[in-house]
């Protein structure tokens, strides 16, 4: 379930640039029925819609994967002071000692969801920057602030 989760969060970032002319056409279409914006071009404006899409998608994917890595760690940190409890007869030290495993494994990979994820933001932020490559971060969003820093290092 895990990664059917992350896998639903990661089709925006999968569809960059198709979300890109598709926010632009939109713009287009906004700016035909309503008037222009004299402020901002069409195309700053589906960079601004779409950055604001992809950061509030990366933080809930952190937040799941932290979320998870949370809880695993939680349950080794039970399955550890049991076996360290030593009030256990042999099978079930033996079951405890495979569920310690267990999570372990399962906290790996979970961990490794968070240097994926990594990967996966870069790939969308080069496709974001190739397209909107005079695009400012609005302010008053530190966290948007610092990812946008962060892809520019």
């Amino acid at each position: 379930m895990f990664k059917d989760i992350l896998r639903e969060y990661r089709r925006l970032d999968d569809a960059i640039v198709m979300r890109l002319n598709r926010a632009n056409a939109s713009m287009r279409d906004q700016d035909r029925l309503h008037g222009s914006n004299a402020n901002e071009t069409l195309q700053d404006q589906a960079c601004v819609q779409i950055w604001r899409e992809l950061v509030g998608n990366w933080k809930r994917r952190t937040q799941l994967i932290e979320y998870c890595v949370g809880v695993v760690d939680q349950s080794l940190k039970e399955k550890q002071a049991a076996l360290l409890d030593g009030d256990q007869d042999p099978v079930s030290t033996r079951k405890t000692q495979g569920g310690i495993f267990e999570d372990e494994v399962k906290r790996t990979q979970v961990r490794k969801e968070l240097s994926v994820d990594a990967i996966v933001q870069r790939r969308s932020m080069e496709a974001f920057r190739a397209r909107c490559q005079f695009f400012v971060p609005p302010t008053g969003n530190d966290e948007a602030r610092k990812m946008w820093d962060v892809a520019h290092r």
